[in-house]
Formats: structure tokens, C-alpha cells, sequence
């Protein structure tokens, strides 16, 4: 019992640690290095083998169940605001390239080799960010075709800054039009949704109407103590109209599910 109050202490106090740090950048810059440090110090939460042991025997707590949903959005809110003070200041920067960017960086490298992509792809990143290091690198690394889609116009501005500084900048755009209004969500022979996207059954939706038969679709989630950091998906869901195959990411620190439009017989 000790140990599961322990464990409810610490999610309080990340979340108003971060919570707080993040509303401290606003009025002292050197506290982006803080709210870097504190991200970091979840990510080690999230992968204590200590934690990840005891999560099943607390994850039905109520308290718990709410403290991480605040944990989620706190810290996710804290990553947006993190990536665009590090894309507007770029090369400038002094802030250390943070352990969920790297990890994030890796995470990328092994979905390239699993989704098959390569030069003649064209990739549609959903939930692309400020400091789009899933674009980029799929840009650099497979030669890709790559648009990089975010709501968030500030956002959006800022990755084509980011993208700037690139040598495969000419095969990178960002937008923020909707996915109804974009048009290379049809062309896309690979969609990913990111982690940090909340309504993934609603984009899945748009994709149904719009993407072509032969799209492979990524969806990154966290499900369990990785979704302190991530939002969900329902495991074990069925989707009409869609085969799903779940990829093997335990080192990760979100998972993935590859998704692809059932072939529908033609009626004679």
C-alpha cells in the first residue's frame, strides 16, 4: 500500500512540476532547460522497470487514472511549447537535445525499415509539431516526399523554419489544412499519426474517405504507463474496413499499430 501512494505522490508532483516550469518560460527563458530536464525525468518514469511492474496493479485506481490523464496533458502541452522555443531559436539554441527527441529520433529509423518507405514514397505526417524531427528525418534518410500536417498554424511556421536549415528541404512542405482540404492525403502511400494526436478515431475516419486502398497507416499511442506521455488507443478494437498489426516497441516509448484498408470486392 506504501508503495502505491509513493507511486501517486509522483504523479503529482511531476505534473505540477512541469505544469509550473512550463508557465516559468514565459518570463525566464533559462527555464527551458528546466522543463527539458523534468520531460526527461518522466520519460526515466515511464521505463522504471519498478513502475512498469506495479502499473497493473494500480491502474484501476480512480485517483491514478485521473492523475495520469493530467500528467498526459501537462506534459504533452509542455512538449509544444518546448518544440517551438526550440525551433524559433534554432541554431541558437544552447538547450541539449532532450531524451524524448532522441528517442523519438530512433523510433522513426525503425518505423522506416517496418512501413517499407523509401525514395518513391510519398509520407503524410499528422500531428507533425514545431520541431518536426519525424519529418525531417524520414525526409533525410529515405529521400521521401514528405508533408508534415498541424492545426497549429505557430507551429507549422516554425517547422518550415526548422526545415530551412535542412538539405531535403526541397522535398518537405508543412500545412495546416484540414485533412478534408488536403490533397496529398490521397496521394500518401504512408499516413502517420502521432502520438500526441487526441482524436485518432476521427482522423481515421477522414482517412477512410480519403486515403487509397494501398496506404499503410501508422498510428502512434501509449497505452498503460506509457500514456503519461501519449494518448491512447483501444487495443483489441475492432475497426470495420480495416486489418490491423500491431509492431513490437517495448524499448519505445510509445507504441504502434499499422493499419490497412480491407480490399472490397467488386460487385459483378
Amino acid at each position: 500500500m506504501l508503495e502505491e501512494y509513493e507511486f501517486i505522490l509522483s504523479l503529482k508532483l511531476l505534473e505540477f512540476e512541469i505544469r509550473q516550469i512550463t508557465a516559468y518560460t514565459s518570463a525566464f527563458p533559462k527555464c527551458y532547460t528546466m522543463l527539458k530536464n523534468k520531460l526527461d525525468d518522466l520519460c526515466d518514469f515511464i521505463y522504471k522497470e519498478e513502475n512498469v511492474q506495479n502499473w497493473p496493479l494500480w491502474q484501476s485506481n480512480t485517483e491514478v487514472q485521473e492523475l495520469s490523464r493530467n500528467v498526459r496533458e501537462t506534459s504533452i502541452n509542455a512538449l509544444r511549447v518546448l518544440e517551438k522555443y526550440q525551433a524559433e531559436h534554432g541554431e541558437k539554441d544552447e538547450i541539449q537535445q532532450s531524451k524524448y527527441m532522441d528517442l523519438l529520433s530512433d523510433s522513426v529509423r525503425s518505423e522506416l525499415a517496418c512501413l517499407q518507405i523509401d525514395q518513391h514514397s510519398k509520407v503524410l505526417i499528422i500531428g507533425s509539431g514545431a520541431f518536426p524531427v519525424s519529418v525531417l528525418t524520414i525526409a533525410q534518410v529515405s529521400g521521401a516526399e514528405v508533408v508534415g500536417q498541424d492545426l497549429d498554424e505557430e507551429a507549422v511556421e516554425l517547422a518550415k523554419q526548422s526545415a530551412a536549415m535542412s538539405d531535403r528541404v526541397n522535398r518537405v512542405t508543412f500545412t495546416h489544412r484540414p485533412l478534408n482540404e488536403l490533397a496529398f492525403a490521397q496521394e500518401a502511400t504512408h499516413v502517420i499519426v502521432a502520438s500526441h494526436v487526441a482524436d485518432k478515431q476521427e482522423v481515421l475516419e477522414d482517412l477512410r474517405q480519403l486515403a487509397s486502398y494501398h496506404v499503410k497507416i501508422l498510428i502512434r499511442y501509449g497505452n498503460g504507463l506509457k500514456s503519461l506521455f501519449n494518448y491512447t488507443w483501444p487495443e483489441g478494437n475492432h475497426l470495420p474496413g480495416w486489418t490491423q498489426s500491431p509492431v513490437s516497441t517495448a524499448s519505445q516509448l510509445y507504441d504502434t499499430v499499422i493499419l490497412e484498408k480491407v480490399m472490397q470486392m467488386k460487385k459483378v
